[in-house]
């Protein structure tokens, strides 16, 4: 049975039949030259095809390095992750978090939004102290005690 998204806000629900919200948070490395305007390219084109796929997120870029929380379907995810693997605009992924649990999206309004680095943290902040399920929020305060303990690397963390 497949799960019908009308908008990529909407959630799925518990009940037989439907799926639970499915997500993956990792890290890559960019090509050597990559340039800004394949990085707009990117979001441009995930703009366009994720709403149709139940696909929300993120995408962080700075340094050389991509973050990206991506959350929908679990077959539109393993798909675009098929694709995200063959993509030559970046490589060494890093694979940070994988899950899979009906809960609220934590980025429901975003089909991908493009986040500079230096602004991760507040987003990241932002997201935990909306979430108003405990998974969500647990997740999110691991993302930033990674991020301020040194482990995201050029992301932006504060090293103490």
């Amino acid at each position: 049975m497949n799960t019908t998204y009308q908008a990529f806000g909407d959630e799925p629900h518990t009940g037989p039949g439907l799926r639970p919200l499915y997500q993956v948070v990792y890290c890559s490395r960019a090509s050597e030259g990559l340039q800004d305007s394949a990085v707009d390219r990117i979001i441009a084109t995930s703009r366009r095809h994720n709403p149709q796929r139940g696909i929300t997120g993120l995408l962080v870029y700075g340094s050389g390095i991509f973050f990206q929380w991506i959350e929908g379907p679990r077959d539109s995810i393993e798909e675009l992750m098929v694709q995200l693997r063959r993509d030559p605009r970046h490589r060494d992924i890093v694979t940070l978090a994988e899950t899979e649990e009906v809960r609220e999206r934590l980025f429901p309004d975003w089909s991908m939004e493009l986040v500079q680095a230096s602004d991760i943290r507040d987003v990241l902040q932002d997201a935990r102290d909306t979430a108003n399920d405990a998974h969500s929020a647990d997740a999110l305060t691991l993302l930033l005690e990674q991020l301020d303990s040194g482990l995201l690397g050029a992301l932006g963390g504060t090293h103490s």
